[in-house]
């Protein structure tokens, strides 16, 4: 892949100039005459709404095709999307799943390996107009998405910039709509989504896999719409989840579930339990097989049968819950409490040997 050294220009002063003018605009504004409370409900409405049109119409949708969308959906998610400022859902995308394809390597755009700031925003300062997106032809198919590509500047001004100038206009907020639901919701989304390509493959735990730099934080996804999860999306990207736990801070997944729930979203793909389960065995033995190490602990015939023999009860067990639970006739609530408890006492006799409380010395 050819390499350049020149500066993109205008997405760097935008990517300066824009946080800049955000918030010392809406500092004057406080300090001159105070901000309407409805023009701060627009702000959080943009957020929202720009935020979730990156994560789960940009990135799940788009990029990943982890689930099909009515065309309302997909509507909302280009026009807000593109307020965000960036780029067309085409050459967001096209990053995206060669970020994914190369991960960690010199190919990744945005690779952790050459520094948390390159990842987070100085690759989007090196020019990159030399390279077709030539990993999308599925989107350069889709009409809408072509469209918004080919008149993606007037609107992502217009929706952006206009949009809210107008709405706050309507309490003849217009300069509160250009600043705090402008510039300075830009400058919010943009580093919100930049903190994806940073910080969640920076700091965090690797639950699923140790081959890439992704990290799950659920600090991180607290303020990326449920994106923290980054280790376990990485192992499993075509999942339209990232917190696959009903208590993780997921909105993007809570979003397209209500999609789903009125018709307007389908063939939502999770990825199956066992697999996911194995793949937390698997580091689960790493770990403690590195702790041991560390210890200078002898592994010994007993203990690699111990493992197989708990790792092949957990797996068990948990094929048996499954299939109860994919029965089409009503199961025997007695059975069905039984496996839950069987396959619970199971795992939680793995994580207590696997912590190193039940590994022979």
């Amino acid at each position: 892949m050819e390499q350049t050294k020149k500066i993109a220009w205008k997405t760097t002063i935008f990517l300066i100039v824009t946080p800049i003018v955000g918030i010392v605009g809406t500092a004057a504004l406080i300090l001159t005459r105070g901000i309407p409370t409805y023009t701060w409900m627009t702000f959080f409405f943009m957020v929202g709404a720009t935020g979730l049109s990156i994560t789960a119409g940009y990135h799940r949708l788009f990029s990943h095709r982890a689930y099909k969308a009515a065309l309302p959906v997909r509507l909302f998610y280009l026009l807000f999307g593109a307020a965000a400022f960036q780029q067309s859902v085409i050459e967001w995308s096209s990053d995206h799943r060669i970020h994914h394809r190369y991960v960690d390597k010199d190919e990744d755009p945005y690779s952790i390996t050459k520094g948390f700031w390159h990842a987070h925003i100085f690759w989007l300062f090196k020019d990159r107009s030399y390279r077709e997106p030539t990993n999308v032809n599925d989107l350069w198919e889709d009409k809408l998405v072509k469209f918004q590509h080919d008149y993606y500047y007037p609107v992502a001004i217009f929706m952006g910039f206009l949009f809210p100038m107008l709405v706050c206009g309507i309490w003849g907020d217009w300069l509160g709509g250009l600043l705090v639901a402008g510039s300075l919701r830009i400058a919010v989304n943009h580093h919100v989504t930049f903190f994806i390509n940073s910080l969640a493959h920076y700091k965090g735990a690797q639950p699923y896999s140790d081959k890439h730099t992704a990290k799950d934080n659920w600090f991180i996804a607290l303020f990326t719409f449920g994106e923290g999860y980054h280790n376990y999306h990485h192992e499993f990207q075509a999942d339209y989840r990232n917190g696959i736990r009903w208590h993780d801070y997921d909105p993007t997944k809570w979003l397209i579930n209500i999609f789903y729930a009125f018709g307007l979203a389908k063939d939502l793909k999770m990825i199956p339990e066992e697999q996911i389960l194995r793949k937390k065995m698997v580091m689960d033995e790493k770990r403690l097989r590195k702790k041991l190490a560390a210890q200078a602990r002898i592994l010994n015939q007993g203990f690699e049968e111990r493992l197989v023999s708990l790792r092949q009860l957990v797996q068990e067990r948990q094929e048996k819950l499954l299939a109860l639970k994919a029965e089409e006739l009503e199961v025997d609530k007695k059975a069905m409490k039984d496996a839950k408890q069987d396959f619970k006492v199971a795992l939680k006799t793995w994580h207590r040997f696997v912590s190193g409380d039940l590994a022979p010395a």
